[in-house]
């Protein structure tokens, strides 16, 4: 596989957010959104096998694993990987980019998927595949990234339209303003979660953190 980074850190998003989770950030993206944090996978990145992945991350005095990326799901040894973690008996977080058709995944048990929806202000909303959301089992998670209001329309329109039955997290794009999604949310009387990416707010916008 070809992986951009190992890391151990705080998951600062979704459901486990607090928790020590080792990170295995796979190299490759299919998509180009306008406020991506992490350019650096693109690319960069080295071949590993799973057995060295898996030594690489019984250093950690950790159980939680977050597979995420660039976009985990088009490396073909990822359900792989995710089968060599269950294994183990880690407890494991995929985080995918909504594009990709996650019918092979969801029936793993131990699996948390992660699945984001990109709203307009990404430009890549037209490339989402939307039925991906009635997959998603209780357990799952569903992240909207907004960034305006427009955003947050489209965002109640796709809850509306999808009525997903995993916990539904709307985060803001890092920089703008928390407070103005969360006002929203509170207007409308949502039942979704206001995601906050907090290791950025520990660290700052930093690599491997």
């Amino acid at each position: 596989m070809n992986i951009n980074e190992i890391f151990y850190s705080i998951q600062g998003e979704g459901k486990w957010t607090g928790l020590p989770n080792i990170f295995v950030r796979v190299t490759g993206c299919n998509l180009r959104c306008s406020y991506c944090d992490t350019k650096y996978a693109y690319y960069d990145g080295k071949e590993m096998s799973i057995n060295e992945i898996l030594d690489h991350i019984d250093k950690y005095p950790c159980k939680h694993v977050c597979i995420t990326g660039g976009e985990p799901l088009l490396q073909h040894d990822t359900t792989d990987l995710i089968s060599a973690f269950i294994k183990r008996n880690y407890k494991i977080s995929l985080e995918t980019n909504g594009s990709i058709n996650i019918e092979n995944i969801v029936n793993k048990k131990s699996l948390i998927i992660s699945l984001d929806v990109k709203c307009p202000s990404s430009n890549m909303h037209e490339k989402m595949n939307l039925e991906n959301i009635s997959l998603l089992r209780k357990d799952d998670q569903l992240k909207i990234i907004i960034q305006n209001n427009e955003d947050y329309n489209y965002a109640k329109k796709i809850i509306k339209k999808y009525e997903p039955i995993c916990h539904v997290f709307f985060q803001p794009v890092w920089t703008t303003n928390p407070k103005n999604l969360a006002g929203w949310i509170l207007s409308d009387g949502l039942n979704v979660r206001l995601g906050l990416q907090i290791h950025k707010m520990i660290w700052g916008d930093t690599k491997g953190v």
